[in-house]
């Protein structure tokens, strides 16, 4: 069977994805449920919140529990979470989420090896070297329900001190996967183009080639084969008779502006003044990715491991975003007080919170017929801290997307759990199972009690 996973390998070595034809045209498909299979999507933020914690008051969740609405999060328009007041009843937001292993001299780099994984810390590295001791939950789900060798999107935005650079996505014990900084090359390597040499890309943009057409050969070849249904022959018709047309109806190519801005910022990815450019850019390729799927999972991590960003507000370039969130002039224990510091950090969680939204909006933009691109999967705010103090209690979890219904949207819960319980129902929430075939439930370091979180479930 022809599935939209299906790629063909053409003129150059060059790779193309075969779309769904029925499915993902934005704005005008008509799919049934379940045809556009879970995914999910990390989002991943550092330094904690400006949540209430010691003597500072609360700046980040709304201020009462229960359903959320626009009118709810609009009545708390002085809370971070507020950004996202839009996506009211698409929303979960989690209080009360918890790492269950200590770091090993790091809280950042501790951090960020659970975030995804809800593994124990390594003995060996330890620091700011650290790793997680199992695989991420964006891994599992691409080995469980990604075609073979299809691995998960792992992206990146800002820049990479030497300190801590990715703590994110985990193939297994120790084995941090790299991240794609550069949105260019990410949405090269996702059409297949990284490999192409420079002068035959440069003639297919001068010819406005479609890369589809490099495969022509192929395809006929394809449709001529006899075990080929009558419905993927037509599927495959239609696509060939339109390739250029449908690239880009089918949101499998980004706008021509879109990729020239992508280019434009290539030598400067890691500055300050593009990480929210940046950031951006790679959100559109993930939600690109899913409508194409091209994977199930994805994961995005903003700044590096304790991340030293300098941030614009009020048109002001701020001290790093690290030493914000210390509320000292200092990487470390001491400093002179950063005046505002706890606002500065506000400002700074509102600033990934309408970055957040942005992602929702690219999602929400692809309509089909039993509702967008965001219901049928789910994307995850998350940090690898919790607050000014960088601790592993009350970790803050936002989810938007239901996931195909499996997921209760629309709410704001206190939870006491440890996170490999909300990774086992993500992973659930997608369709991948425990050894016994049942939802997944056993994810994580084999020592915690396993389980999903009930009062998200549908």
């Amino acid at each position: 069977m022809i599935t939209r996973r299906r790629v063909l390998r053409g003129l150059f070595g060059v790779t193309v994805a075969l779309p769904f034809l029925e499915t993902f045209a934005p704005r005008r498909a008509s799919a049934g449920t379940g045809d556009v299979p879970p995914f999910a999507i990390f989002m991943r933020q550092a330094n904690g919140v400006a949540q209430a914690a010691g003597d500072e008051p609360e700046m980040f969740w709304p201020s009462e529990t229960g359903a959320l609405t626009a009118a709810s999060m609009e009545r708390d328009s002085d809370r971070a979470v507020s950004e996202l007041k839009d996506y009211a009843s698409k929303l979960i937001l989690l209080r009360g989420v918890d790492f269950a292993f200590k770091a090993n001299g790091c809280g950042h780099s501790g951090g960020g090896n659970q975030c995804l994984t809800a593994a124990r810390v390594s003995d060996q590295p330890a620091g700011n070297e650290s790793l997680a001791m199992g695989e991420s939950i964006d891994n599992r789900i691409a080995t469980e329900l990604n075609p073979a060798g299809v691995e998960p999107l792992t992206l990146y935005a800002g820049r990479m001190s030497g300190y801590i650079n990715e703590v994110l996505s985990y193939r297994g014990p120790k084995l941090l996967r790299a991240a794609e900084r550069n949105p260019a090359n990410a949405y090269k390597k996702l059409f297949g183009l990284a490999d192409v040499d420079t002068e035959v890309q440069q003639s297919l943009v001068e010819r406005r080639t479609s890369v589809n057409d490099l495969v022509r050969g192929e395809m006929k070849a394809l449709m001529s084969r006899k075990d080929i249904s009558k419905s993927d022959r037509e599927r495959l018709q239609l696509h060939f008779d339109s390739i250029r047309d449908l690239e880009v109806a089918l949101a499998c190519k980004l706008p021509e502006e879109q990729v020239a801005e992508m280019e434009a910022i290539s030598p400067n990815v890691g500055k300050s003044e593009n990480v929210e450019a940046v950031t951006r850019m790679q959100m559109d390729i993930i939600a690109l990715a899913m409508a194409c799927g091209v994977t199930r999972a994805a994961t995005l991590q903003v700044g590096d491991g304790n991340d030293g960003t300098e941030y614009t507000i009020n048109g002001v370039r701020q001290k790093s975003y690290h030493k914000i969130s210390h509320r000292i002039d200092s990487d470390g224990t001491s400093g002179p007080p950063i005046e505002g510091a706890q606002e500065l950090h506000h400002q700074i969680d509102r600033i990934h919170a309408r970055l957040f939204k942005h992602l929702l909006d690219r999602l929400s933009s692809y309509e089909l017929g039993s509702g967008t691109l965001l219901d049928h999967g789910v994307a995850v705010w998350l940090n690898d801290n919790a607050d000014k103090f960088h601790g592993f209690r009350k970790v803050p979890y936002i989810l938007a997307g239901g996931a195909a219904g499996y997921l209760k949207t629309g709410q704001f819960v206190d939870v006491k759990i440890t996170n490999n319980k909300l990774l086992n129902t993500i992973g659930a929430a997608v369709g991948c199972t425990n050894s016994q075939g049942g939802p997944l439930d056993d994810f994580g370091d084999e020592s915690l009690e396993g389980g999903l979180v009930d009062p998200i479930i549908a």
